[in-house]
């Protein structure tokens, strides 16, 4: 499935399309894009993925360049969140081993959070 919808990027028309619509529809299909470029277990899938991208990239590279950027950033922060959580797990994890030995629930406090604010 994946390999045929990208064969409608070949055509004329949904190239011209894409021209007119580019600045909409690359930050949404950017991320799928660049997953499959990354690491898609398909060949042809992964090919096709190449000239997607290239096509995005040559009609321009400023906005391509942009979603670029944000899908790294977008990463970062899944790994900050991804790390976060398995921090906690492990405290869980340790408060839950020390207590182990009582019949009592245990209560574990919440982890401090920073008073850092994101910008938006």
């Amino acid at each position: 499935v994946a390999e045929r919808a990208l064969f409608f990027w070949n055509n004329d028309h949904i190239e011209n399309l894409i021209q007119q619509n580019r600045k909409v529809i690359l930050p949404i299909i950017f991320p799928a894009l660049e997953k499959n470029a990354r690491s898609h277990w398909n060949q042809a899938v992964h090919s096709l993925t190449l000239n997607v991208r290239k096509i995005f990239y040559d009609l321009d590279p400023d906005l391509f360049k942009e979603c670029l950027l944000k899908f790294q950033e977008d990463e970062a922060t899944e790994d900050e969140i991804r790390a976060r959580r398995e921090a906690t797990w492990r405290r869980l994890e340790e408060e839950a081993a020390k207590e182990a030995t009582s019949t009592e629930a245990v209560l574990v406090p919440a982890p401090k959070l920073s008073s850092r604010t994101s910008s938006g």
